[in-house]
């Protein structure tokens, strides 16, 4: 601040920076194949001036500052005292043991005056006293001095391991039989094929299966039905009533069995009074097994027939039932085989199971003929 009648000096010439005034950048050349006829670039803008080469300016020149005369401070604001303690509850419990109050400190002494000593050097640490050499007792006389023991020496430090050798593979053991000449390529190892084997697990797979199933379908289909006029000691009858129930029951097979390609029936007889009733169809069947279950469960109901008991034909693909039930007031035995080619059933009077079973397999024999191809 200067006063009103005085006027500021001269602002001090801007100090000196460092830094050079930046030249102006020299003409472009011409870069290869541009044309001569273009305008010249123009040249860049100067660069803006530095704030240091600037004249600095006083903010407050000419502004009457007399004033700024602060005011006083306010007073300080007395303090509250702290509050008294209240005095100590009396103790009563038994009597506490006598504490011993410390002793009283001494009073400080004052300090002698500071006199300037020039600088001493820097302390040096305490060194260790000596060892101290107690006396040592002489050895006893009839023991010669011993020996000065040796200075020990520092033990040589060990060598330097040498380095482990590279792992190398273990050489295969050769292999056992004769071995090739030196100079002479080894025989390659023929190497045992098994694509043999596999070849014939599928052949027997694929062609195995089918001719287990399909030969005894080819062995029954197709079959020509036809009644003889005896088997055995039996007579086909030729009566009316015999024609009638012939007729009767090829129709009941019919309608049982609409896929058969030819249906046959007829009643046989003895001269002992014993009566067969044999009728069936001929005709592909994929399920002989379940045929001949439901031919049983069909005349269940006909001949209040019991339970059915299977039957060993002894013949691959053709299953037999046997049940004992009644007609016409007498017990009768119903008898069925079933086979890929053919159906045979039979009602048999005043003979047992077993027997039944065996005389139905005669019948069959003679009336169901395989035809050959």
């Amino acid at each position: 601040m200067f006063p009103a009648d005085e006027q500021p000096a001269e602002p001090p010439a801007p100090r000196w920076s460092g830094s050079a005034a930046v030249p102006p950048p020299k003409p472009r050349k011409r870069a290869w194949g541009e044309s001569a006829e273009m305008p010249p670039v123009p040249a860049p803008a100067p660069p803006p001036e530095q704030p240091e080469h600037l004249t600095p300016v006083d903010p407050w020149a000419g502004a009457d500052t007399g004033g700024w005369d602060l005011p006083p401070p306010p007073p300080p604001t007395p303090t509250l005292p702290y509050p008294v303690a209240p005095p100590p509850r009396p103790h009563s419990g038994p009597p506490a043991a006598p504490v011993h109050s410390p002793a009283p400190p001494e009073p400080p002494r004052p300090a002698p005056p500071r006199v300037a000593y020039p600088a001493a050097p820097p302390p040096a640490y305490p060194v260790s006293p000596p060892p101290v050499a107690y006396p040592v007792s002489p050895p006893p006389a009839s023991r010669p001095p011993a020996p000065a023991r040796p200075a020990p020496t520092r033990p040589a430090p060990p060598p330097p391991t040498p380095p482990a050798p590279p792992r190398q593979r273990r050489a295969s053991a050769p292999p056992a039989g004769p071995q090739a000449p030196q100079g002479y390529a080894p025989k390659p190892t023929r190497r045992r094929r098994r694509w043999p084997w596999i070849l014939l697990l599928m052949l027997a797979c694929c062609c195995g299966c089918p001719a287990y199933y399909g030969v005894p379908m080819a062995s029954q289909y197709p079959a020509d039905a036809a009644l003889p006029a005896e088997v055995a000691d039996l007579r086909l009858r030729d009566d009316n009533t015999s024609k009638a129930t012939a007729k009767q029951l090829e129709a009941e097979v019919r309608k049982a069995h609409l896929l058969a390609e030819d249906t046959f029936a007829g009643v046989y007889s003895t001269a002992a009074g014993k009566r067969v009733t044999v009728f069936g169809g001929t005709g592909f069947r994929f399920t002989p097994e379940s045929d001949a279950e439901d031919e049983m469960t069909r005349l269940t109901g006909q001949y209040s027939l019991g339970e059915a008991q299977v039957v060993d034909t002894g013949v691959r693909g053709r299953h037999q039932r046997c049940a004992v039930g009644r007609a016409d007031g007498q017990d009768v035995v119903v008898c069925t085989s079933v086979d890929h080619g053919s159906i045979a059933t039979a009602v048999f009077t005043r003979l047992s199971l077993d027997d039944s079973a065996t005389l139905l397999g005669t019948l069959r024999e003679q009336v169901v003929t395989t035809k050959q191809k």
